[in-house]
């Protein structure tokens, strides 16, 4: 058995204020055992605009948001799965939303763009990413001492096919901030379904509170198991949600209800 966990936050606009606040909570999460930490999406910064972050976007390899992970990673030895930060496109004004994995040494060694970009309007309420965000288009897996993990972030959850293309995992990984309206309605049944399908665990991490930019998220970041029970979660405000990967309880609901192995496209 192995321990991961998810970090819930309630970013702001300042990347130094949020800085400091995941090291404290990936501190408390290795603290307690954990050997991968899963941060939310967008933890770095929550702008007052959305396109507040576009200013913070860093090259691939480097800048203070990078360097956090990296010298986080190997400070605890956990494995390092960095939520989301905003990382320069080839596209003015617009940044790409990814995922970066780092090892116990603080070695890089994974990525992934969030292919789905959320749209969403609804009375006062309304958001379009991709107004201020470059689309990704691969598909993203990495090899960790947890197992095979499969990479994807908030709106993605909506689209099942996208786990479906990773191929048998032992664990997904969703760093999100919902919104307070879509995640009350519709997060929890979409991350049980998520794992039920692909009989994987998977872990939620999410912005959870009142932001400065008057955004309310949702949090309920979770543990859900392959059976689709969920085995932690944190409803709102800033934490940890800890628990225990069994790879003997995913190797006996694959063998129990074969469904895997019945998939027929």
């Amino acid at each position: 058995m192995s321990k991961v966990a998810a970090i819930q936050m309630i970013s702001s606009p300042s990347v130094a204020d949020n800085i400091a606040s995941a090291g404290r909570l990936v501190e408390q999460a290795a603290g307690q055992g954990a050997e991968l930490v899963l941060l939310p999406e967008y933890w770095a910064i929550m702008g007052l605009s959305d396109s507040d972050k576009v200013a913070h976007a860093e090259p691939l390899g480097g800048g203070p948001i990078q360097d956090f992970m990296a010298a986080t990673a190997r400070r605890h030895g956990v494995w390092l799965i960095g939520g989301t930060l905003p990382l320069a496109s080839d596209q003015d004004g617009k940044v790409v939303n990814t995922t970066l994995v780092y090892d116990p040494q603080g070695r890089h060694v994974g990525r992934y763009d969030k292919i789905h970009l959320f749209g969403f309007s609804k009375g006062a309420e309304s958001y379009d990413e991709s107004r201020t965000i470059v689309a990704g288009a691969t598909v993203g897996t990495v090899d960790t001492g947890v197992g095979k993990v499969g990479l994807s972030v908030c709106y993605d959850l909506r689209f099942p096919e996208l786990y479906r293309a990773m191929g048998p995992v032992e664990l997904i990984v969703v760093p999100a901030a919902f919104t307070h309206t879509t995640g009350q309605a519709h997060w929890e049944v979409l991350l049980r379904a998520r794992a039920i399908e692909n009989q994987c665990y998977v872990l939620a991490a999410a912005q959870g509170g009142l932001h400065q930019n008057g955004r309310r998220t949702w949090g309920h970041s979770m543990l859900v198991d392959p059976w689709g029970e969920v085995k932690a979660v944190l409803a709102e405000g800033e934490g940890v949600v800890c628990g225990e990967l069994e790879p003997a309880f995913t190797a006996e609901v694959r063998a129990n209800l074969p469904a895997l192995k019945h998939r027929t496209m």
